[in-house]
Formats: structure tokens, C-alpha cells, sequence
């Protein structure tokens, strides 16, 4: 890695255990959100150093796979030290290059750390079964095997994180990586890789390539030797990660979009309902998956639920997200901060009303939107119905609780909702019947570590976390063995 005079980086891809500038001069451009500025360059990888990677990762395969589970963990724990060591800086290489406030990127790198020691505790815990024949001298194994060669493709949103829900699984379970960063968030992927080589992982096991998805992407997911890949992203991209991946019958396992609703019952505990929609819409400025993306409150409350809602939105503190004391960050690029600006801007012309924000910021530099509630929308409106990506809110009414579940699951999306009420008949009813993958009862949406994040319909295939997803990365053998009682 080098380093410029005017402070910007420039990075090398990881291939089988060493760094090397790519054959392609042509350089991608990481710019910080908060400033605009350029700081740091890429590797615009090619088609065949792509190649390369996945033909290191597939020949480090065989012996990593031969390791117990146990060992494969000790090189896991190698890592998430490594990653406490220099949790600062890494924190700092988030936050300049995707916007997110200093705190909430220190706490991704330790959740990560921590995300990966979880992971690696699952060596001695993942197992096959042993199954009863219907033959008398036959004894049945079902074996859980590496898949061999999983590529993950990252998204920016929350970039360091995503790279340990890829690599701790694949790894723990004898599986190699070739890892993607999105070309937004690529810094943090690549100080990632420097703390990798200090450690003992054999070569090739982790490999690391920047590029663009119509290149690098697409080989990560067509390549015959992948095994697997497994993104997070938006739905446009996984469909065509689908397509890519279907030619050679490569698994797919996808994180895609959502379209979070919450449901406020007429008996909710207001102040917690108002704090856990804020909270679960501002964090990372909107820009999270599994976030609240609209509410439906009650008619009874609504009037009361919609003025604390838009005080405590209009109170949220944005600027330099390496700051004290902000609550909130900029948008990751002018593309995104434009998309929400022309989303609200048509929303408004439909006829939505602005409780409070609705435009670009004029107090800071960079790409920042205002926290935004929006109210006398309808079902079917564009802003209720595709992902917004941005510090904005739209709320609805309803008259019972038959009509809120319906609101709720009509969507495309089926990633997280949630419901705010003290009625156990209520919270069990929501359990059952709203369709979506993940429901929060009385609290913000962020998913645990042990849990199984996954989503329905366009929201992904497939999950992450927990047993369920560590089992993602496995694939199953059957062996029938038959012996002679007789024998001595």
C-alpha cells in the first residue's frame, strides 16, 4: 500500500497470501462522503486475476478442509485478535469511507471480532447423524461437507461486518474465499487483508479483489471451481448474481432488499415505540437493510404517535460522522442522497405532507438529508412501497389490527418488521402472521448473533447467523455402509 502525499491510499489486491498490483492501470476512486475528497485508490481487478484468485482459493481448499475444525478455529481467533488490536483505525477507515458515525463503526469492528470468535466456536459443535437402516447388517452416515470455494460479495452499508458473516462461516467449515468490496466501501476490506497476513492463515485460504460487478462480480459468480456465492445487496443485483450463478448450478445464497414495517398498536408504550422507529430508522442514515422503512400506527394514537415521532426526528444531530455527539452521518454518495431527494420530492407531489425535514441539508458538506417524516401517503405510493435508503419515514393509520397486518405484509420485500403493543393475544397473532423473516416485539430491528437473518419472497434466499447459517455453507453426504455380523 501506498501512500500519497496529499494523504490518499493506494491498495493492492490479495491473491494467495501476498499483495500485487493489478495489471489493469486503470485505478477505482474512493471519495469520503463527509467531504467529497478523494482518499484512497483500488485495483479495477481483471477477469483473469479474478481467475487467479479463485485457482489459489481452490488449491489451498484441499488441505484446509483436511484440518479439524478445531484448528481451522485457532486461525479464526488469530484474526478477531488482530482485529481488536487495531480496532481505532479501522473504526476511522469506516467512517471516512462510508459515512457512518465513529461510534456505531466501533461498534461494527468489535461485533465482527466478536462475530467471528462466535463462529469459531461452532468447531466442535456442527455435526452429521448417524441414521437407522431398514437392513439388518447396514449402518447409514450423514456426513456435513465444505462446499469448497465460496466467493462473497459485499455490500457498502455495513462493510467490515459483512466480510466476517461471509469468511467465519465458509472458513470454520472448510471452505475457502475469494471475498468482493463493494466499489463504494473497498478501504476497510483491504486494511482487513493487512491484518490477515500477520496472522498464520495458510495461503489462499482468504484472497481479496476489487473491481467492478460487471467484471469481478460476474466471474465470482459464474466461475464453474465457485461453490458457492453468497451476496448482500440489492435485489437488481442478486437477480443477475442469479442468473450468472445459474449456468453452472452454483448455490446462491442472498441478502437482498426490505421494506420494514411497524405496526403501533393503540396500546403501545409510546416513548419506547417513538425511540425504537427513530433509532431503527437513522442508524447508518437509513441505509440498513432491515430498518424500520414505514409505520402504521393506530388511528386512535395516530396524532399523538406522529407529533412525538416528528419532534424527536427533527432533534436527531447530523454532520462529520467522526464528531462527538452526532447522531447521524452522510449518505454514502450523491447518487443515494439524490435517489432519496427525488423519492421524497415525487412522494410530495402525490400528495404526501412533510411532518418535518423533506430536503437536502444546507448545514453540512457532503451528501446529507434532513431526518424526514412523511404522513397522508397511500399503500400503494412509491414511497411505501420500494426501499427508500435514506433517513425517511412515512407513516399510515389503521382502524384494527386485521387491517395493519394486511398493510404489513403487502410488499415484495420480507426481510424484518416489527410491532409495538402490551397485548400478549396481539404479539402472538403477529408472530403467526406476518410474513417477513424477522419480527421485533417492542424493540429497534437489529438482529443477534445466534439468531438466523434471512428474508422472504425478493428480500434473499437463504440466511445468515446462528446454526442455520453456518449450515449454509455446508453441504450434505449420505454413506451406506454394509457389514457382516458374521465376521470375527
Amino acid at each position: 500500500m501506498a501512500v500519497s502525499s496529499n494523504g490518499s491510499k493506494t491498495y493492492e489486491l490479495y491473491i494467495n497470501g501476498e499483495f500485487r498490483a493489478s495489471t489493469n492501470p486503470e485505478m477505482l476512486t474512493v471519495t469520503n462522503p463527509a467531504t467529497g475528497n478523494i482518499i484512497s485508490q483500488v485495483p479495477n481487478a481483471t477477469i483473469e486475476e479474478t481467475r487467479e484468485a479463485i485457482a489459489a482459493a481452490e488449491a489451498a481448499q484441499r488441505s484446509w478442509e483436511k484440518l479439524p475444525a478445531v484448528e481451522r478455529g485457532k486461525y479464526l481467533r488469530q484474526i478477531s485478535q488482530k482485529i481488536r488490536e487495531n480496532a481505532e483505525e479501522l473504526a476511522l477507515t469506516i467512517s471516512r469511507e462510508q459515512g457512518k458515525i465513529l461510534s456505531l463503526a466501533t461498534v461494527e469492528v468489535h461485533f465482527t471480532a466478536d462475530y467471528i470468535d462466535y463462529m469459531a466456536e461452532w468447531a466442535r459443535r456442527y455435526e452429521g447423524e448417524i441414521i437407522q437402516s431398514d437392513r439388518p447388517n447396514e449402518q447409514i452416515f450423514m456426513f456435513k461437507s465444505p462446499i469448497g470455494v465460496v466467493s462473497g460479495i459485499l455490500p457498502w452499508n455495513f462493510p467490515f461486518f459483512l466480510i466476517a458473516r461471509k469468511l467465519a462461516p465458509a472458513l470454520i467449515t472448510g471452505n475457502t474465499i475469494v471475498v468482493k468490496p463493494s466499489a463504494e466501501t473497498p478501504n476497510n476490506a483491504f486494511e482487513f487483508a493487512k491484518l490477515v497476513a500477520q496472522t498464520d492463515l495458510p495461503k489462499g485460504v482468504f484472497n481479496l479483489v476489487s473491481g467492478r460487478g460487471s467484471t469481478v462480480g460476474q466471474e465470482l459468480s459464474s466461475n464453474p471451481k465457485i461453490g458457492m456465492v453468497s451476496f448482500t445487496g440489492s435485489v437488481e443485483t442478486g437477480s443477475r448474481i442469479m442468473a450468472a450463478a445459474a449456468e453452472n448450478i452454483i448455490k446462491v445464497s442472498l441478502e437482498l432488499g426490505g421494506k420494514a414495517p411497524a405496526i403501533v398498536m393503540d396500546d403501545a408504550d409510546l416513548d419506547l415505540a417513538v425511540e425504537s422507529v427513530k433509532n431503527s430508522r437513522i442508524i447508518n442514515t437509513g441505509q440498513v437493510c432491515n430498518c424500520v422503512e414505514r409505520v402504521y400506527v393506530h388511528e386512535r394514537i395516530a396524532e399523538q404517535f406522529i407529533e412525538r415521532l416528528g419532534r424527536a426526528m427533527s432533534e436527531v444531530t447530523y454532520g462529520d460522522p467522526i464528531a462527538e455527539n452526532v447522531d447521524m452521518g452522510p449518505l454514502v454518495s450523491e447518487q443515494s442522497l439524490a435517489s432519496v431527494e427525488a423519492m421524497v420530492n415525487r412522494a410530495i407531489a402525490e400528495g404526501a405532507q412533510v411532518v418535518t425535514g423533506g430536503k437536502r441539508s444546507s448545514r453540512a458538506e457532503g451528501y446529507y438529508y434532513e431526518p424526514t417524516v412523511l404522513v397522508n401517503v397511500k399503500q400503494d405510493s412509491e414511497i411505501m412501497q420500494k426501499e427508500i435508503f435514506g433517513p425517511v419515514i412515512p407513516v399510515m393509520t389503521f382502524r384494527d389490527l386485521d387491517e395493519a397486518i394486511e398493510l404489513a405484509n403487502d410488499s415484495e420485500f420480507g426481510l424484518t418488521s416489527s410491532i409495538y403493543t402490551q397485548n400478549l393475544d396481539i404479539a402472538m397473532r403477529a408472530c403467526r402472521e406476518i410474513k417477513f423473516g424477522e419480527t421485533y416485539i417492542n424493540r429497534e430491528n437489529f438482529e443477534a448473533i445466534q439468531g438466523f437473518h434471512n428474508g422472504w419472497r425478493k428480500s434473499g434466499i437463504g440466511g445468515a447467523d446462528g446454526r442455520h447459517g453456518l449450515e449454509e455453507f455446508l453441504q450434505t453426504r449420505v454413506v451406506y455402509l454394509q457389514f457382516d455380523l458374521n465376521k470375527k
